[in-house]
């Protein structure tokens, strides 16, 4: 098949190109190694050198959005318009502006659209704009197929936005060259955190909405019972995310990509914190894949997919909002540090997925071979 992917080129607080990051490079790339011939289209909106880059097999075509966006995003459709005409299928992704530009372009291509959901877009500030959630929801029900980020979230496409069929889950996979299990001593070296005490922490978006200060908290009231212990914080924060002036808290700021599996392999615990809310109950927080892949001890927020991938593990999960469940939890994790975490999907293993769908979807129409 000749595959177009539509996206954005920020997202995850990671660039697709320069950190050749995450989903929409790693899915892509998978699929050019199974011989398709894959061409991708990305919007940035900081600015970036533009231009064809070639990652692997798949060659990347990267545009600017430009200050005033609007001017960018109309040369982005009419450049992704005239790519769609020589493609087969569509995946659109990244959130709910290219879903809509995807399916709209499909359309007139007449080629089949698979809009992908990594994340509940229902949620995002893009939505807020004038029309963008009429658009969103267009979208979801007149694209070809949905891939989405956990079953949570696809029983809610299904039952509360009138989409029912040709729904997909396609959740996340990580890099096994990069995450794996690791020499903790080694990766506290790196990262210039003390080596012989527990530590506990989280990386990640930092933010109040996801109720990261929570671990903030449970620590403050495990720091006297744990005279040795200490938390471990990296990623971006909103101002509400307050940090106290505490010197067994370490902040290692934003990581470089690299640097991830580094921080993970240093914990004696790692920490997945989600609110009770939309956001939560739907998301599949890709740092899961990490912890598990590095074998490190989790505690998790009881909620949507989280809930469901632990189920048979219930003393790792606390209740959201609950301190004194998060505390004893951890509490918990500190003593029994058992893992037996089921095989992670590979990147490879969601490409066949979508490969799959997109196959079913071309049926019947002519394919040139790449």
């Amino acid at each position: 098949m000749r595959i177009l992917v539509l996206t954005k080129r920020q997202y995850m607080n990671k660039d697709l190109i320069d950190d050749r990051f995450g989903r929409f490079r790693e899915i892509p790339l998978a699929l050019s190694q199974r011989g398709h011939q894959v061409t991708g289209l990305c919007l940035s909106y900081a600015h970036r050198n533009e231009g064809s880059i070639k990652d692997g097999l798949v060659l990347w075509k990267s545009m600017n959005a430009s200050a005033l966006k609007i001017p960018g995003l109309m040369r982005f459709m009419l450049e992704a318009l005239r790519l769609a005409f020589k493609s087969d299928v569509i995946w659109a992704c990244s959130d709910s502006v290219y879903g809509a530009i995807g399916c709209l372009l499909g359309r007139i291509s007449k080629k089949p659209v698979v809009f992908d959901i990594y994340d509940n877009f229902g949620e995002f500030y893009t939505v807020r704009l004038p029309l963008m959630r009429q658009l969103y929801l267009w979208a979801i029900r007149r694209s070809d197929a949905v891939t989405c980020l956990s079953k949570p979230f696809e029983q809610y496409i299904r039952h509360e936005l009138g989409r029912t069929e040709k729904v997909y889950t396609l959740d996340f996979a990580v890099r096994a060259d990069l995450f794996k299990p690791a020499d903790m001593l080694d990766c506290r070296q790196r990262l210039n955190l003390p080596l012989h005490v527990p530590i506990i922490g989280t990386a990640g978006g930092l933010y109040k909405i996801r109720e990261a200060h929570l671990l903030v908290e449970a620590f403050m009231t495990l720091k006297d019972k744990y005279s040795d212990l200490q938390l471990a914080l990296a990623g971006p924060r909103d101002a509400d995310f307050m940090i106290p002036n505490e010197p067994r808290i370490r902040d290692l700021g934003i990581l470089q990509f690299e640097k991830v599996p580094y921080f993970w392999g240093s914990l004696d615990v790692a920490v997945i914190c989600y609110a009770a809310d939309k956001f939560g109950e739907y998301c599949f927080p890709q740092k899961t894949r990490e912890i598990m892949a590095c074998n490190i001890p989790l505690v998790a927020a009881r909620v949507g997919s989280l809930k469901e991938l632990l189920q048979d593990h219930p003393d790792w999960l606390y209740a959201p909002g609950d301190l004194g469940s998060l505390v004893k939890a951890i509490e918990r994790r500190l003593t029994d540090s058992s893992t037996g975490y089921p095989p992670a999907p590979t990147w490879v293993d969601l490409a066949e997925r979508l490969e799959d769908i997109m196959l079913k979807l071309c049926k019947g129409k002519p394919i040139q071979q790449p």
